[in-house]
């Protein structure tokens, strides 16, 4: 259950990076509070799984899946560069936060 909130705590990240993005958009109230309810949600989420994966690996994958989400998200709603490079370090941060699952 921990892996499901680990991985959950970093989706919830992405949302609150989404959020941030569109606060600079538009200063809508509702922009704001979904941004509160993301991250607090995520942290929250990321402490809970803690007391079962030891810190280094859930804070790994926590920011690794907030890092690679927030890039994908960026380059599919707000038109950022899609460029070969940036889809490969994507994925070599991708495939490292699963490593860091295979061998922890």
């Amino acid at each position: 259950m921990a892996w499901v909130a680990l991985i959950i705590a970093g989706l919830l990240e992405v949302f609150g990076v989404a959020m941030m993005n569109r606060w600079q958009q538009s200063k809508h109230w509702m922009t704001i509070a979904a941004l509160i309810i993301g991250f607090g949600s995520s942290l929250a989420l990321l402490s809970y799984a803690m007391e079962t994966i030891p810190m280094g690996t859930a804070y790994a994958i926590w920011t690794g899946i907030g890092a690679a989400g927030g890039a994908l998200i960026g380059m599919i709603f707000f038109k950022e560069s899609k460029d070969w490079r940036r889809i490969l370090f994507i994925t070599l941060i991708l495939c490292s936060a699963i490593g860091l699952k295979l061998f922890s």
